[in-house]
């Protein structure tokens, strides 16, 4: 019987809760007096929920960056420095720069993306196109596609507004602002991404704009209308071969290409409160091997590691879904992390869904989205 029980936190989907499941049985064979349980929450509460809060109850916790700069704040997650012992370049993109604020590492990247394009193959083969790696290929394709009936597709509901916003400002030159008090965005280039995105949604189905990233990928999955996303945050377990119609993930099509994607992806954190550090760190530790994140593939999981990404046995499992990513990921953007930025991203991404519904004006709109990163 276990001598010790952690209690663990993650995000409701088989992309989440299975690699860890997986991987867990295979810590606990190794460290038999560690039991390790994980529950798990919607997608809308890992985005918004206080890190503070969940590290009150759990001793393990999966989160994002965007919290870097409250827990730092607060002191409500351990640093791992010491734990890890893996420098940047063992991750795909800027990964593990991520979780880092103020000197200190605050978490371990379990699991990597960022805003990616995506296909449903057998439409685009109907069409007889390739993927598009720009913004004007994908509008001729988008006129392709309306031609035949068909439609891009993108998820905008709330906050993924938000994140290809920051994605086009960033491919467009003129990243947003990361710090508060500093000016948020460079209106004429606020005013092309604004436009960019209009003119996208004339192609896509009025539904986008209700759509998150899971629901984007269950749409693309199921219906036979939805040829092309430019930019999701990828679920690679979308391409694997027990889906109806796997999708196929491709480099982002900005207007100058693939650079700027907003990174993504979640991070494993151990709570300050946790009254038995030595097991969690232990299990800390498991999570930072290759070979535990190659089980983490092969359960639906997204590693973080680069050589998993590289791996050709994953990725044949993910339809090349790595290997075809890599070169985004790489020249990811970062979004801002200051303490309270999570108060913005949440005001933020409803605005600018409001503005693409027609319910704000784009001058009154990017006034509101530089007084609020200014705290005011």
């Amino acid at each position: 019987m276990a001598s010790v029980k952690l209690r663990g936190m993650t995000w409701d989907h088989r992309r989440a809760v299975d690699p860890l499941t997986h991987a867990t049985a295979l810590f606990q064979q190794r460290h038999p007096g560690i039991d390790v349980e994980w529950s798990a929450r919607p997608l809308s509460g890992f985005e918004f929920t206080p890190v503070d809060k969940l590290a009150e109850d759990y001793d393990l916790i999966i989160l994002d960056h965007p919290f870097m700069g409250a827990v730092a704040a607060s002191g409500s997650l351990m640093p791992i420095d010491d734990i890890v012992g893996l420098t940047d370049d063992k991750f795909v993109g800027p990964s593990l720069k991520t979780y880092r604020m103020e000197g200190l590492l605050w978490a371990l990247p379990v699991d990597a993306a960022t805003q990616v394009a995506v296909s449903r193959p057998d439409l685009m083969d109907a069409l007889d196109v390739l993927p598009p790696k720009d913004w004007n290929e994908l509008v001729a394709l988008g006129e392709k596609a309306r031609a035949r009936s068909m439609h891009l597709a993108i998820g905008l509901a709330g906050v993924h507004s938000l994140m290809t916003f920051f994605t086009l400002m960033a491919n467009l030159g003129s990243p947003c602002g990361t710090e508060q008090g500093k000016p948020f965005a460079d209106r004429s280039t606020a005013r092309t991404a604004l436009d960019l995105m209009r003119g996208l949604l004339e192609f896509c189905p009025p539904q986008a704009l209700d759509w998150n990233s899971i629901r984007l990928h269950d749409e693309m999955a199921t219906r036979d209308d939805l040829v092309f996303c430019p930019a999701v945050y990828c679920f690679a377990t979308y391409a694997e071969a027990d889906r109806r119609k796997p999708l196929r993930f491709h480099d982002l099509p900005g207007p100058t290409g693939s650079s700027g994607s907003t990174i993504g992806g979640t991070g494993l954190a151990v709570s300050a409160r946790c009254a038995n550090v030595e097991a969690a760190l232990a299990y800390v530790r498991f999570c930072a091997e290759l070979s535990t994140q190659r089980t983490f593939a092969e359960h639906h999981g997204q590693p973080a590691l680069r050589d998993a990404w590289l791996d050709e046995t994953i990725n044949a499992r993910f339809g090349g879904c790595y290997r075809d990513t890599l070169k985004t990921l790489d020249a990811c953007w970062i979004r801002p992390r200051y303490n309270g930025y999570l108060t913005f991203q949440e005001k933020a991404g409803d605005l600018i869904e409001a503005h693409l519904r027609g319910d704000i004006g784009e001058g009154n709109l990017l006034d509101t989205l530089e007084r609020l990163h200014g705290g005011r």
